[in-house]
């Protein structure tokens, strides 16, 4: 429904320019979504626009941060899991992080710890308590991860602290031009690290009018206030997948371990896909049809219809 927005307060830009805008040397950024909705464009755009000194935050960095860290943009990982999710390693962050002489600072918690951190962030609380480090060694690895006596008892959990990102980068079925953001299918942590940001970008398959929002309000995850920017970027979340727009592209995953192994050919691919277009529409433009027929859905499934009601 792309066109004749009801909004009379339009946040909607183009990437280029919400990146330029929002994200700067030396920030904090969390790009969200687990597994579902990665927002590979905003990353690329990033790398095009040569920032440096990135903190880079993610419960689960996967290529998309194989590629940032490849191409120079970040000086420290916060994160959980690391890998390339059902293939392997992620070769890139390898490099710069084991040897000698390591580049790349790294912060390591649980998937708990992490979404324990954004939700204290969200919530401005001073920490987070949780019970999953007990038994295992990541206290020792992280002294940010802090043991803590109850107020009401005797009981010792740990504490992890607050994640305030600098600038959060959510992608989403759609959104409103004012950013009213919906989500359907996986969801990740994306409300929290809204919350929890300073500067929010919200990129989406299809821009909506809020009559579309303001039908279904349960999936409205992130509300337009707290958004800074919308981005309407059509397949911007592949290789990664968004639920009834295109399928995740197991292939280039598989692909990529082979890629990124060789830090020439890693290089070479930078130099194609992402310095050597202009945008994601060159980006797709240069996958080709193959790859858009490959992760075209395979079919129609709509959910159910509800009948909100109203007052008289």
């Amino acid at each position: 429904m792309i066109g004749a927005v009801s909004s009379t307060t339009s946040k909607v830009t183009t990437m280029r320019e919400a990146i330029a805008t929002l994200v700067r040397d030396g920030d904090s950024v969390a790009i969200e979504g687990f597994t579902h909705l990665i927002c590979f464009a905003a990353g690329h755009e990033i790398i095009r626009q040569g920032r440096r000194d990135l903190t880079l935050i993610r419960m689960t960095p996967d290529l998309v941060y194989d590629q940032m860290i490849a191409a120079g943009v970040a000086r420290k990982l916060v994160f959980s899991w690391l890998g390339n999710p059902g293939v392997g390693g992620l070769h890139a962050i390898r490099r710069v992080t084991e040897g000698e002489a390591p580049t790349l600072e790294l912060e390591e918690y649980s998937h708990f710890g992490m979404v324990g951190r954004y939700t204290a962030g969200a919530m401005h609380l001073p920490f987070f308590p949780l019970r999953s480090y007990f038994e295992t060694d990541l206290p020792v690895a992280n002294p940010l991860i802090q043991p803590i006596r109850s107020p009401y008892g005797d009981e010792t959990v740990y504490a992890v602290p607050p994640l305030h990102p600098d600038v959060a980068i959510i992608h989403a079925q759609r959104a409103t031009a004012d950013g009213d953001t919906q989500i359907w299918g996986l969801v990740g942590c994306q409300k929290e690290v809204a919350f929890a940001a300073d500067r929010v970008i919200v990129v989406v398959e299809e821009l909506v009018e809020d009559v579309v929002v303001r039908a279904d309000p349960g999936r409205t995850v992130i509300p337009g206030l707290i958004v800074d920017a919308v981005v309407v970027e059509p397949y911007g979340a592949h290789p990664s997948y968004t639920q009834g727009h295109y399928d995740r592209d197991n292939r280039f995953y598989v692909e990529w371990d082979a890629i990124s192994r060789d830090a020439a050919s890693l290089d070479a691919w930078l130099a194609e896909y992402v310095h050597g277009v202009a945008d994601r529409a060159e980006y797709m433009a240069r996958l080709g049809d193959e790859v858009r027929t490959r992760i075209a859905p395979s079919g129609s499934a709509p959910s159910g219809s509800v009948d909100y009601g109203r007052y008289a």
